[in-house]
This record gives structure tokens, C-alpha cells and sequence, in this order.
């Protein structure tokens, strides 16, 4: 088998944002202001996935776990990701970007809740880029969620338990016509994937860079699509 080769981009990326935090402690900041910090990066990479006309892009935003954080840090986050859509919807919009929110619906404000179900009425029928944003969103509570709206469908009599197959579990994830991604990368030089999309990256080429995500631009996401064409996907087969 041959890598990928350097013209050939990954259709589905995934990109955990990681490190604001740490960003503005290294400043003598506050935290938050790491994660104003990080919109800048955020706009830059969808730019860039709209240019690069990728099909998904899925940004992990706010984990089931990140409710543990600080109620003030908690309580700005909430509020400024409202700001954020407020302030950028209307670009990608207009650049054709569908925009999705990935994770559950419990313990979301209602202000926000109301922000993210009109921009998902205003950018369904766009058929651009593909934007998931993973927004209390944790992968072990999706594959709790499929589980038991299969187990629905057993109990109804509409599936039959032997039927069940992996094709089954990926048409009742939270973005089923996006079943698999290419590529991760995680910034701030972390090596996990931290309860992302754990189905659905079984065979991402994993990559993580040291940039702390506020520093992170089109010129780090490209030399990372760099590395990933130096690999060579097997998909367990022999290389």
C-alpha cells in the first residue's frame, strides 16, 4: 500500500480544541481569556475547511465532563458560545455550511438551546461543508444513546436482535450520514482522544500537535493534513 500521497486531503476530520486554559495561564490571564482567544482559531479553521472543501469538519466544543469545571468558567461558556454563534452564523451561512450539534440536549440553557435549534433551521439545507459541533457531547453517552434506540426498536418488534450489525449502531449516531472520520488532531500536545467520537474514529489517523489551540491557524491544520499524507491507512491489512 501506498500513503496517501500529497494531494489527497481527508474527507472527515475531527479536531479536539485543547489548551486555552493553558494558554492564558501561560500569559498570567484568565482563563476565559483563552477561550475568547480560541474563536479566532475556530473561525480560521472553518475558513479553511470551506476552502479546502472538506465534506465534515466536527469540533469538540463542551465534553459531558467539562459541566465539572468551575460554575463561573462553566456559566461564560454557555454565554459566550451563544456570542460566538451570534457573531459568526451569518458568515457560514452564506458560505453554504451546514451546521449540526452533536450530544445531548440535557442541562444546555435554554438561551443557547434556542441559538444552536435556529441555527440548525437555518443552515439544513445548505449542502456545503458539513460543521458538527460536539456540544455536550461525550462518545461513551452516543453509544448509550444508540443502544437503547435500538433496544426501542427490538422491544417494538421493528428489528430483530440477530439483524443488528455495525451498520445498525452507525445509522442511529448523532450525525448518521457522517459515519467516519480520516483524520483527528489534538492541539496542546495531549495524547487521547477523550470520549470522541469513539465509534466513529476507529480508524482516524490520530494526530496531535504541541500548538495550545489559541495559536492554532490554517498553517497548523495544513502541515498536520501534511503528516497524515505521509501515513498509509491499512485498515488492518498488510502494509
Amino acid at each position: 500500500m501506498e500513503p496517501n500521497g500529497p494531494d489527497k486531503l481527508p474527507t472527515h476530520l475531527a479536531i479536539i480544541m485543547d489548551g486555552n486554559g493553558r494558554w492564558a495561564t501561560q500569559k498570567g490571564r484568565q482563563r476565559i481569556d483563552g477561550h475568547r482567544e480560541g474563536e479566532k482559531a475556530i473561525t480560521d479553521v472553518v475558513r479553511a475547511g470551506i476552502d479546502l472543501k472538506l465534506e465534515a469538519l466536527a469540533l469538540y466544543a463542551f465534553s459531558t465532563e467539562n459541566w465539572k469545571r468551575p460554575k463561573p468558567e462553566v456559566e461564560f461558556l454557555m454565554r459566550f458560545n451563544k456570542e460566538l454563534l451570534d457573531l459568526r452564523v451569518g458568515e457560514f451561512h452564506e458560505k453554504n455550511v451546514k451546521i449540526r450539534f452533536l450530544g445531548r440536549r440535557q442541562r444546555i440553557p435554554g438561551f443557547l438551546m434556542r441559538k444552536m435549534d435556529e441555527t440548525v433551521e437555518l443552515t439544513k439545507k445548505n449542502t456545503g461543508l458539513k460543521l458538527n459541533i460536539a456540544y455536550n457531547y461525550g462518545g461513551q453517552p452516543e453509544l448509550v444513546d444508540a443502544m437503547r434506540a435500538i433496544a426501542d426498536e427490538v422491544a417494538d418488534g421493528k428489528l430483530k436482535p440477530r439483524s443488528i450489525s455495525e451498520k445498525t449502531i452507525e445509522k442511529h449516531l448523532y450525525a448518521p450520514d457522517v459515519p467516519a472520520y480520516d483524520m483527528m488532531v489534538r492541539t496542546s500536545g495531549e495524547m487521547r482522544t477523550s470520549n470522541f467520537l469513539l465509534w466513529e474514529l476507529a480508524y482516524a489517523e490520530l494526530i496531535f500537535v504541541p500548538t495550545l489551540w489559541p495559536d492554532f491557524r490554517r498553517g497548523h491544520l495544513m502541515d498536520a493534513i501534511e503528516e497524515y499524507n505521509l501515513r498509509t491507512r491499512k485498515f488492518g491489512a498488510l502494509a
